[in-house]
């Protein structure tokens, strides 16, 4: 029970900075990313909020690796979603009155915090190894049912979100190529040090079961 209560913390912290994360890059303007811009696209053209559409699709990829995998739905996956977009509306409803980039050094500040922070957050949240990503799920299943390498699956997913950002008038710009080129990388930088962070927060581990 002890390392599951530090899963967590893991979890829900890295949600928290990674829905930071996320809300200001889109609140950069200079683009979000690829899977972002989509759901900003969608905000825009249907309504509702960006955290919802972060459910919505979600969701709905959640749906396609289950039919795809030919099993029951992984559940904690929705859950993720449902935090992660409850994170993005919350960062988006307290950054948007108070703090607004009006000139392009400010959006590029916004944009690099924004990257950082989403990396951050995420080799927190994957050291909880609680939920799987929904969109992480579908590129291992492109790995396995195509027998493509990992880089080759995340660019064809890459691809067809930023086609669909497009034709809903997401928010690409500079900040989604940004978003492509650096997360992946920093995520590699930090994953380890979260790591050692884990480990000293759960000394014994290995032995309490």
């Amino acid at each position: 029970m002890y390392i599951f209560r530090i899963g967590i913390h893991f979890y829900i912290v890295g949600i928290i900075i990674l829905s930071l994360g996320i809300a200001l890059c889109i609140e950069s303007l200079l683009g979000a990313s690829p899977y972002d811009a989509l759901l900003v696209g969608l905000f825009r053209t249907f309504g509702l909020t960006i955290g919802s559409w972060e459910v919505i699709v979600g969701a709905a990829m959640l749906i396609g690796n289950c039919i795809a995998e030919k099993r029951m739905p992984e559940w904690m996956a929705f859950i993720t979603s449902i935090l992660t977009g409850i994170g993005i509306d919350v960062w988006l409803f307290v950054l948007q009155p108070s703090i607004t980039p009006s000139t392009w050094s400010m959006k590029a500040v916004f944009l690099i915090a924004g990257i950082i922070f989403t990396a951050i957050g995420t080799s927190l949240y994957l050291q909880s190894r609680i939920a799987p990503n929904p969109m992480d799920r579908s590129m291992l299943i492109i790995v396995e049912k195509l027998g493509w390498s990992i880089s080759k699956a995340r660019i064809l997913i890459g691809v067809l979100l930023v086609t669909l950002a497009f034709i809903f008038g997401g928010a690409i710009g500079i900040g989604t190529i940004a978003n492509a080129l650096l997360t992946g990388v920093l995520i590699g930088i930090f994953i380890p040090y979260a790591h050692k962070l884990q480990v000293k927060f759960t000394p014994s581990k290995r032995t309490n079961t």
